[in-house]
């Protein structure tokens, strides 16, 4: 059996892929010290036998002791969005650092497969340095650390991925990302403001979980975008209003778009033969659904 341990196992993404690993059978420890993440994204899989929570930071010694066999690591500790990790930045930087170190350190000792994940929205950041952005934002930042950990421990299983901007179930309204805000303020019946006339590879959760638990049963090292067809904001901010029946986007466009670097999938299709098959119509239907029904308490 599989020992998976998931840091950041209690936030959007690393909650999803720990209740996906438990139904294929794998054994689950989720590590995640609930600076973002929260207990009730895993509520459900508490009493199920293969899975535990361990609330800890990555960045304190200790965290990573007495977990057993330890067969593959999905790094995904640290806020997913830009905002979050704003209202953080030490913290980021720490678990950017210190945190990352501590798991790779983890997977070289046992011999252990790592998947890190270097972010959950649009990146500015090429491979090989920090790109359009003289200055990068905290977030920007962290996942350059991240990246440059990781490319020092090619001796161990590593693989680094970046997903593009995943949405879905159990995206919170406050958590930051655009999607969440667009969704939200659709159901809150409010005007959309949007001056933003740029792209997003926006894809949904249930897609990028098959992308990533693909990428931590093989071998590939990576870099790996996790990304959906483009689409502008504006698009999903009007598909999520039509869908909710309430609220409205009004759109002026600034001078020029927001700087983003493009998903590459050509190595995703090529090595892993994955592509996303949810429609942006279904998986925003799905997300509003969810969000919908938790509004009043999911702030």
């Amino acid at each position: 059996m599989n020992h998976v341990v998931v840091t950041g196992g209690a936030g959007f993404l690393g909650s999803h892929l720990c209740r996906a690993l438990l139904d294929r059978g794998d054994r689950v420890t989720a590590i995640d010290n609930l600076s973002t993440g929260r207990i009730a994204a895993v509520a459900d899989l508490t009493d199920r036998p293969r899975f535990a929570l361990r609330i800890a930071d990555t960045a304190d010694i200790g965290t990573f002791a007495d977990l057993g066999t330890v067969t593959h690591i999905a790094h995904l500790a640290g806020p997913g969005s830009p905002a979050a990790a704003a209202r953080a930045s030490a913290a980021t930087l720490r678990a950017a650092v210190t945190g990352t170190l501590a798991a790779l350190d983890v997977a070289a000792a046992h011999h252990a497969r790592i998947v890190l994940v270097t972010g959950c929205s649009p990146h500015r950041i090429a491979p090989a340095g920090i790109g359009e952005s003289e200055t990068p934002s905290v977030h920007e930042a962290a996942n350059l650390l991240i990246e440059t950990a990781t490319r020092n421990y090619r001796d161990t299983h590593t693989a680094i991925v970046r997903p593009f901007e995943v949405y879905g179930p159990q995206l919170r309204p406050g958590d930051g990302r655009i999607t969440a805000h667009l969704c939200a303020a659709a159901l809150r019946d409010q005007t959309i403001h949007l001056t933003d006339p740029g792209t997003r590879a926006f894809v949904y959760i249930a897609d990028a979980i098959e992308c990533l638990s693909a990428i931590l049963d093989s071998d590939i090292p990576g870099p790996i975008d996790i990304a959906g067809p483009p689409a502008s904001i504006a698009d999903f901010g009007r598909t999520a209003c039509e869908l909710a029946g309430r609220g409205w986007v009004e759109f002026a466009p600034a001078r020029t778009a927001t700087a983003t670097r493009p998903p590459n999938l050509t190595r995703t299709r090529a090595q892993l033969g994955w592509f996303p098959t949810t429609a942006l119509h279904t998986g925003i239907h799905h997300t509003l659904g969810w969000m919908r029904a938790t509004l009043l308490t999911c702030r």
